[in-house]
C-alpha cells in the first residue's frame, strides 16, 4: 500500500454548486537547472511514460547529430518536431514540404494515418470522402525529425523500431536530460517507443532545458534552439483551441510549455531556469491543463487575467442553456508563493 506521503495531492477540484463533485489527484515537480527539487506534490518518485511532453527531448539528437544543420531545418520545423498539432492546413503542408525537402514520401512515415482535429481539414476530407493520411497524424512533424536524423545517419527505414540509431539516440539523450537509467518503455500512439521516467526525472530534464543558456555544449545549444522553436511557434506546437498554444502566446515567448497523453504536462521556464513536470493520476487532460496553468501562474510567469488563466484556471461550467453550473479550479494545495 501506497503510504500517505507518497500518495497522489489533490491538482485539480470541479465543483458543482457549493459541492466538490470530483477530484483530480496527481504528482508534480519543479525543478531548478541544477535538477534539485525546487517543490513537490504527491510522489516525485511515481514512474510515469511522459508521451508526447517530451517531443523536445525526443528532438535533441536531430540537432547534436548535425541532421538538421545539414538540411538547413528552420524554426518552424523544430517546432514541429516538437509538436501534437491539429493537423491544420499550417501544419500537414508544412510536413509535406519537409517531406519534399528529404525526397520521401507520406508512404515513408510510420506514424499512422489519424483523423485530424482541425475542423476545416476534418470536414473537407468529410465531403470528399477521403481518408487522413500519416502526415494529419499529430505526430508527423515529430516523424518527419525521425527521418531526417535516420537519412542523415544513412540508417534503415524503420526508424520507429527500439533497436534502431534513431530510436538509440533517442534514448540516450533521454536518459541524459533525465539523469536516470529508464527501465522500461512503451508503444507511443505514434508506434515510437516511449520511455519511462519519474516525475522528477521529467521536471529535472525541463529544468536543463531552461538553464541550457548558461551553458556552451552541443546539446545545450540545442536545447535552447528548441525551446526557443516552441515558444516562437506556438500555433505549430499545438493549433487552435489548445492549451500549449494559448499559454505560451499570452506567456510572449517567454515559455515553452508541452502537453501529453494520459494528463502529463511539462513547462520550461528560461528567466527563473525552472522546469515544472506533472502527471495527472486518472489521465485526465482539463486537470493538467488547470495544473500547469496554476502553477504558471504562481511562478509569476502567466498573468492571471490572461485569457488563457481564465480559460484555464477556475474555469466556469456552463450547461447546454449557458447557465453558470460550476467551476474547475486548482487544488488549495497546489496555489503556493513563489
Amino acid at each position: 500500500m501506497t503510504s500517505p506521503a507518497l500518495a497522489p495531492a489533490p491538482l485539480t477540484e470541479i465543483w458543482r454548486g457549493s459541492l466538490l463533485e470530483s477530484l483530480h489527484l496527481g504528482h508534480a515537480v519543479i525543478c531548478n537547472g541544477a535538477g534539485e527539487v525546487v517543490q513537490s506534490w504527491g510522489n516525485p518518485d511515481a514512474l510515469i511514460y511522459p508521451r508526447s511532453s517530451c517531443k523536445m527531448i525526443q528532438a535533441l539528437p536531430l540537432l547534436t547529430s548535425g541532421a538538421a544543420a545539414r538540411y538547413g531545418l528552420s524554426s518552424e520545423q523544430l517546432a514541429l518536431a516538437c509538436a501534437s498539432h491539429n493537423g491544420a492546413r499550417i501544419h500537414i503542408d508544412r510536413v509535406s514540404s519537409w517531406l519534399d525537402q528529404l525526397g520521401l514520401g507520406e508512404g515513408d512515415m510510420r506514424c499512422g494515418a489519424q483523423m485530424p482535429k482541425d475542423e476545416e481539414v476534418m470536414r473537407a476530407l468529410i465531403k470528399t470522402d477521403d481518408s487522413p493520411c500519416q502526415i494529419h497524424n499529430n505526430c508527423s512533424g515529430k516523424h518527419a525529425g525521425f527521418l531526417t536524423l535516420s537519412q542523415h545517419l544513412g540508417a534503415g527505414s524503420e526508424y520507429h523500431e527500439i533497436d534502431h540509431p534513431v530510436q538509440q539516440a533517442c534514448q540516450e539523450a533521454f536518459e541524459e536530460a533525465t539523469g536516470e537509467t529508464s527501465p522500461t518503455y512503451g508503444i507511443d500512439g505514434c508506434s515510437a517507443p516511449n520511455f519511462a521516467c519519474t516525475v522528477t526525472g521529467l521536471a529535472r530534464a525541463m529544468g536543463w532545458f531552461s538553464s541550457a543558456h548558461t551553458r556552451a555544449t552541443r546539446a545545450d545549444q540545442a536545447a535552447v534552439d528548441l525551446r526557443t522553436a516552441m515558444a516562437l511557434h506556438p500555433e505549430l506546437v499545438a493549433g487552435e483551441g489548445r492549451a500549449c498554444t494559448a499559454l505560451m502566446r499570452d506567456m510572449g515567448g517567454k515559455v515553452s510549455v508541452k502537453t501529453g497523453a494520459e494528463g502529463v504536462f511539462v513547462a520550461i521556464l528560461p528567466e527563473q531556469q525552472l522546469g515544472i513536470a506533472l502527471k495527472v493520476a486518472d489521465g485526465a487532460t482539463r486537470a493538467s491543463e488547470c495544473a500547469i496553468t496554476a502553477l504558471l501562474v504562481s511562478l509569476g510567469a502567466l498573468d492571471p487575467n490572461s485569457p488563457s488563466a481564465k480559460a484555464y484556471l477556475n474555469a466556469p461550467i456552463t450547461n447546454w442553456n449557458g447557465i453558470h453550473c460550476g467551476e474547475m479550479r486548482p487544488a488549495a494545495e497546489l496555489v503556493f508563493t513563489a
